[in-house]
């Protein structure tokens, strides 16, 4: 058995055949397919954000989403999340469209969207994540939600954070609490926005760690400008740069990153070792 991947700009398919019989792989050889993006296109008023991106994330990959500020990486978050209208192209995820998944996926956004100062505790943080959408004006959580919320908390190794307050918490610990709420319905997917950006070298490879870790059991998908991650941690790669500029196994030619980012990779790499590149 062979794989054969044909590849353009726009689009990515997977070409399976057999040497033996010729035979295209039965439906349960087949990986599910957790996301399938087509002919993606996305503006805000006139300037165009995302152009005919396609691509398919499989069920339990780890996938990495880099590319210069601008380049559509947030956007392709928020349009899998339904927070962002689409202006042309499908989005389907698990078989449903954005924003219909109910308890599928899981959020990570950005660290700087949040007000540090709200006095709220770490445990108040992570039940936010069991809300359902038909929340009532005296919303009381259930003791399911509490326990799921305990759970969580110490498979992450912060139920000890459980009542202090979030202005109180280091990047890392308050990183991890995110990843914690997002985690507290169960999702099948877990979307990242950039979770090192605000953290030091010993909180992020305790992300990276859990990251792992979740990866067993879930979909991820991370955007990141850690090109360490991209060595290291994640499976496979998807460079944005307002268009699909790649989508494959997590490593880079000069060729790809000079279109990606429109600078030679001594400019962008800032000492990550050369095997986040590919032999050329």
């Amino acid at each position: 058995m062979s794989t054969l991947n044909v590849y353009n700009v726009n689009e990515t398919k997977s070409i399976i055949i057999s040497k033996s019989e010729g035979k295209s792989k039965s439906k349960s050889e087949i990986k599910r397919k957790a996301i399938s993006i087509d002919k993606l296109s996305v503006h805000y008023g006139e300037t165009s954000a995302l152009a005919d991106v396609c691509f398919d994330v499989e069920d339990k990959e780890y996938l990495g989403i880099i590319g210069p500020n601008g380049g559509g990486k947030t956007t392709l978050l928020k349009s899998i999340l339904g927070l962002v209208p689409m202006s042309s192209g499908t989005i389907d995820i698990y078989g449903k469209r954005p924003g219909k998944t109910g308890a599928l996926i899981g959020y990570v956004p950005q660290i700087s969207v949040f007000d540090k100062k709200f006095p709220i505790t770490v445990q108040e943080v992570v039940l936010t994540g069991r809300l359902k959408s038909e929340l009532s004006l005296f919303h009381k959580y259930s003791n399911e939600d509490r326990k799921r919320v305990n759970e969580i908390l110490n498979s992450i190794g912060i139920y000890k954070l459980r009542n202090r307050q979030i202005s109180a918490l280091s990047g890392g610990e308050f990183q991890k609490m995110l990843i914690a709420r997002a985690l507290a319905v169960r999702p099948k997917l877990l979307l990242l926005d950039e979770p090192t950006a605000s953290v030091d070298v010993g909180a992020r490879e305790q992300i990276f760690s859990l990251l792992d870790e979740l990866n067993e059991n879930m979909t991820i998908i991370l955007v990141t400008h850690d090109l360490m991650a991209v060595s290291s941690h994640i499976k496979t790669l998807a460079c944005l740069n307002g268009r699909l500029v790649y989508h494959g196994r997590a490593e880079l030619d000069e060729n790809i990153v000079k279109e990606l980012y429109g600078c030679p990779v001594d400019l962008i790499a800032h000492g990550v070792p050369h095997r986040v590149l590919r032999e050329h």
